[in-house]
């Protein structure tokens, strides 16, 4: 249970794409897996926000689950968001993806909810010690309604041995206070679909959840940093203003980045046609031009240079 220590790297959130039937599309989380992995990802995350999980019904998560997990066949951690309007869903989420394999779990607060703090404290320490798994908690002030202050955090950190992570989606300026007065003992993952990357290891994040469109680029970034040298500063730095246009783009709305980034997932990875889910952004004349010009230079996914993967976390 131990994982603040060793939780690190760049582990996508995977698209959920679908068939002209509307059906999880099988081959396509397959193929957002095996870019990755050949990316030299440190491991997959699934169920967030990118993921779509609000729009799934409890047997897709299931099966997005169960593909998942048969796809990256133990080769990397797999960090499954426990997406679930009551403590019981999640609980009982937890319990499948240990099931599967999940390495870690991320709990959400609920969707659409008004719980204060010392109420949103007890329903993730509700959903905490009865998950047989390490657990990260979604902190994304931005993007869902509920959020943990820094003593929220600290006060379950304290109580919880298993609470090892944060998935923090916010500026990589707030990260130091963050670890500071968690007292070091949380892991921060940062998502945001990479905004900030270089800034954010400066800050002492562990690791990033960004999505997959430019995840090759994004663990060269990460891989640079870590080396810890000004030479390799300067390549994150030339990497990161390769795709930063494209990021702030994507990063506009949720829909944005669900709209357009899948649509670039798609194009890099061979697939023919989006079939998007409602509610949904309708791709636009202007938004399609833009993610063009934004992404023009990134072909099929590359695969690690030197062959090699980097360690598992």
């Amino acid at each position: 249970m131990q994982l603040a220590s060793s939780a690190s790297g760049i582990y996508p959130m995977l698209y959920a794409f679908f068939d002209r039937d509307g059906r999880l599309d099988g081959s396509a989380i397959g193929l957002q897996i095996e870019a990755g992995i050949a990316a030299g990802v440190d491991g997959i995350a699934i169920l967030g926000l990118a993921s779509e999980a609000a729009k799934l019904s409890i047997s897709e998560r299931h099966r997005l689950l169960e593909l998942t997990a048969q796809a990256v066949g133990g080769r990397v951690p797999l960090a499954v968001t426990l997406a679930g309007q009551t403590a019981d869903e999640q609980i009982a989420f937890g319990a499948a993806a240990k099931g599967e394999g999940a390495t870690w779990v991320i709990a959400q607060p609920p969707f659409g909810g008004s719980l204060n703090e010392s109420e949103l404290v007890a329903f993730f320490s509700g959903v905490i010690e009865r998950v047989d798994l390490p657990v990260a908690i979604q902190n994304a002030p931005a993007f869902i309604s509920q959020s943990l202050s820094n003593a929220g955090l600290l006060e379950l950190a304290r109580r919880h041995p298993n609470f090892r992570i944060v998935k923090w989606e916010g500026p990589a300026v707030h990260i130091p206070r963050m670890i500071e007065e968690t007292e070091g003992r949380l892991a921060v993952f940062n998502g945001r679909d990479g905004l900030e990357l270089p800034d954010n290891m400066r800050a002492g994040c562990a690791g990033i959840i960004p999505g997959i469109e430019a995840i090759d680029l994004q663990v060269r970034m990460y891989e640079a940093m870590q080396r810890g040298t000004p030479e390799g500063e300067r390549e994150a730095e030339q990497t990161y203003a390769r795709i930063l246009p494209l990021v702030v783009f994507l990063m506009q709305s949720i829909d944005v980045l669900l709209c357009y980034g899948k649509r670039i997932a798609a194009r890099r990875l061979g697939l023919a046609e989006v079939h998007d889910r409602a509610p949904c952004l309708t791709p636009s004349e202007a938004g399609l031009a833009a993610m063009y010009r934004y992404s023009a230079d990134l072909a099929a996914f590359e695969g690690r240079r030197d062959g090699s993967r980097t360690k598992k976390s």
